[in-house]
């Protein structure tokens, strides 16, 4: 964010009152209206426009379904192509379930339930940081709203480009995380491991390998990163993973966390077995609840050498 030095994040500047700005201003009020509709408005109104995404987004469409055939070569082309339009579906659920977080987080009360928690107390109660691997989930800031219950959680996060958008979301970010840790600020991350925070950390996009190494992911070759391993080195953290899903009559939903025990020796003498190892993870935490993953990314954008392109 060079364009703007002199924005903090979260911080209000009075530039935001800007003309330029007055589309943003509507657009969160809107969305504020919708976080109040009734759940069964809600859920309507996102399959809509699930349907709508999936029609217009063609990109992120092909991106999805071919992510799909690769990963479930089981699934009929019928199967993928539901599947894939189930993807934009929830994504758009998780909009409003990340506006309810946010502006009617009550809406989640007696929805949720915790396996594991011991996982994350034990380590912080041996003095030990918790770097929780998680997944780009559909269900977005809800998410991270339904582990708040139990647990303080901090979350690494990409600043939004738009000063005044970022103001708005690290300030509703404010009410769910103890913490929010600029991805780029690594001394930070450390910092907060140290000190026994428990961190929200998804390992699971294509950064090239100039920030990991090729490692299988549903048993294809995937771009995978491997910063988590001198996080984990410097600050003696434990590796925890997490996994959260909606389940049940989406008329009624319920949450599910699942925390799974500390993983040892991680991180090993060797990066690409480390890789391989949390990536194994994410795929059996993805086949609980596959359309609830952010599938429109090209997670295989990076290829070996003498591999063909697969978008």
């Amino acid at each position: 964010m060079s364009q703007h030095q002199a924005y903090q994040p979260g911080q209000f500047q009075w530039s935001f009152l800007l003309p330029k700005y007055w589309g943003i201003w509507i657009a969160i009020v809107f969305l504020m209206l919708l976080a109040i509709l009734p759940w069964a408005l809600q859920y309507r109104l996102a399959q809509w426009l699930g349907h709508i995404a999936f029609k217009y987004l063609k990109s992120r469409r092909k991106t999805t379904i071919r992510n799909l055939q690769l990963c479930f070569p089981e699934w009929s082309e019928a199967e993928v192509e539901q599947q894939s339009r189930q993807v934009f579906i929830d994504m758009m659920i998780g909009v409003f379930e990340t506006l309810n977080a946010w502006y009617c987080p009550n809406w989640f009360k007696g929805r949720v339930t915790i396996e594991g928690l011991e996982h994350i107390t034990n380590a912080q109660a041996q003095g030990q940081g918790v770097l929780l691997l998680g997944t780009h989930s559909t269900l977005l800031d809800a998410g991270g709203y339904i582990c708040a219950q139990y647990f303080d959680p901090d979350v690494v996060y990409r600043p939004q480009n738009n000063p005044l958008l970022d103001m708005l979301i690290y300030r509703c970010r404010a009410t769910i995380y103890g913490h929010q840790i600029d991805h780029d600020d690594m001394r930070g991350l450390i910092r907060q491991l140290k000190n026994g925070h428990a961190i929200w950390y998804s390992p699971d996009q294509d950064f090239g390998l100039k920030q990991g190494v090729m490692a299988p992911f549903f048993g294809i070759p995937a771009a995978t990163v491997t910063a988590h391993r001198r996080l984990l080195k410097i600050s003696k953290a434990a590796a925890v993973p997490l996994y959260f899903y909606r389940h049940g009559d989406i008329r009624d939903p319920r949450y599910h966390i699942l925390i799974e025990a500390a993983l040892d020796n991680m991180p090993s003498d060797d990066e690409t077995a480390d890789a391989t190892r949390v990536n194994n993870i994410i795929e059996q935490q993805l086949r609980i609840a596959p359309t609830q993953y952010m599938w429109f990314h090209r997670r295989f954008k990076t290829r070996p050498e003498g591999y063909e392109k697969i978008y």
